[in-house]
């Protein structure tokens, strides 16, 4: 059980030329003062047992706890980006920031260019944990140099801001990779020892994803793009990271004007020498690689079945042509026949169908005529003409398929009257409702 600590706490006196009447309007009334037992709990309960278990102060506990978490962290934290630490590196001034190796401060000389952002904070944190002047003081010890920090700290903030990290990344010799030598290319091949240098070189390119070098079993259409990538190569470098420094204000605006100019001349140099270096390494590859030299003969040896080919292709298509004019004639002469056929075809048809109409119709006349005119006994004139003009309304209102379908219906009502007048009288009402003919218009049939 924790002891009992009392703690006296006295009110402030208040200020002179204070009045009650004056300044303060009493709500409520104060208690009289107490003493409470005040006991630490949750946290602050198992610090205050630490501390009490091994008889130490606040002092010597925050700097026994400071050192197990920067253990613990450096433990968890213990990745690839751990280089050693150069000694001559540790006491490299922070106001040379500009000649320093930011990565290798940070321990991401594995990386470099392509470290995530992400791992820069993680490598930034495991160096700060490790050489913050805090962090020396809460475990004992004297040496209060802090330049290595500051170091930390500059290159920390140099590769998290984008632009300024592309501009060191343009310069950045550390992450170059020469050309092979002759040797190298003999041990293991055009491609393999030149493959490396390509993917350095393309990390300045605006174009991604850079193509890649490829190897024997290339396609030409592979290997010209590529070249033709690495001729016409955009690259970002702009090596402003290698400026010289421009005056404070108080130089003077012409000499800041001078440097500017200086540095502008200088970036603009750089670049072209840089693109002459490009040129000359793709220039050299070029002339070694053997996939050109393999598709030149194969365009040499394809000349001859081109032109071959062509005059094949000049016959073919003459041969073509006649066989098609023949076709052509061929064809006419049998649309012609065809054509000929078909008319006399559509003539008998039309004859047929002429015949069958007249036919038809002398069946409707017919079919009146055989059952009497539908008169009971001696039909009368009128009785006739007023029969036979709604036949020859109804066959006037309808087409040939209509009049055979009811040339057929009557021909089954034979001489039954009432069937043959059921027929007509059916038909004069779909023409009414097909409004072909007025109602009215026929006098027997309705």
């Amino acid at each position: 059980m924790a002891s009992v600590q009392v703690v006296n706490v006295s009110l402030p006196s208040l200020p002179s030329g204070w009045t009650a009447d004056k300044d303060f309007k009493a709500v409520g009334s104060l208690s009289p003062a107490t003493q409470r037992t005040i006991e630490p709990v949750g946290p602050h309960f198992l610090a205050y047992a630490r501390r009490k278990r091994h008889n130490r102060t606040f002092s010597e506990d925050e700097r026994i706890q400071a050192e197990k978490t920067v253990k613990k962290t450096e433990e968890e934290d213990e990745d690839d980006f751990s280089d050693n630490e150069d000694p001559m590196m540790l006491q490299r001034e922070a106001k040379d920031w500009k000649g320093q190796d930011h990565y290798a401060v940070l321990g991401l000389s594995k990386y470099r260019w392509r470290a995530t952002p992400d791992m820069i904070k993680r490598a930034h944190r495991k160096k700060v944990l490790r050489h913050h002047p805090d962090k020396k003081a809460a475990m004992g010890q004297s040496d209060e140099d802090d330049r290595f920090f500051k170091c930390i700290q500059k290159a920390t903030e140099l590769l998290l801001d984008p632009t300024r990290r592309r501009q060191f990344d343009s310069v950045d010799e550390a992450a170059d990779v020469d050309s092979p030598s002759k040797s190298t290319i003999a041990k293991k091949g055009l491609y393999k020892a030149w493959g490396p240098t390509f993917v350095a070189e393309g990390r300045f390119s605006n174009k991604q994803p850079v193509p890649l070098f490829g190897d024997d079993n290339s396609t030409q259409q592979d290997v010209e793009s590529f070249y033709n990538f690495w001729y016409n190569f955009d690259s970002w470098r702009s090596f402003e990271y290698l400026d010289e420094d421009i005056p404070d204000d108080g130089e003077g605006r012409h000499q800041k004007r001078q440097t500017e100019k200086k540095n502008a001349n200088a970036r603009s140099k750089r670049k072209a020498e840089d693109n002459a270096r490009l040129r000359e390494m793709v220039d050299e590859v070029l002339a070694l690689d053997e996939r050109i030299k393999k598709f030149r003969q194969q365009a040499r040896a394809g000349k001859d079945a081109k032109r071959k080919a062509k005059e094949d292709e000049i016959k073919r298509i003459a041969d073509e042509k006649k066989a098609a004019k023949e076709a052509e004639e061929k064809a006419a002469k049998e649309a012609e026949e065809t054509a000929k056929a078909e008319r006399e075809k559509n003539k008998k048809n039309k004859e047929a169908a002429k015949n069958a109409a007249k036919k038809n119709k002398r069946v409707l006349k017919g079919s009146v005529k055989d059952v009497n005119y539908f008169a009971d006994g001696e039909a009368s004139a009128g009785q006739v003409d007023s029969v036979l003009g709604d036949v020859e309304l109804i066959m006037g209102k309808i087409d040939v398929d209509e009049l055979a379908a009811l040339a057929e219906k009557l021909s089954i009502a034979g001489k039954d009257g009432a069937a043959v007048k059921a027929a007509y009288t059916a038909e004069a009402k779909r023409l009414v409702e097909a409004g072909k003919i007025k109602e009215g218009d026929a006098k027997v049939f309705v």
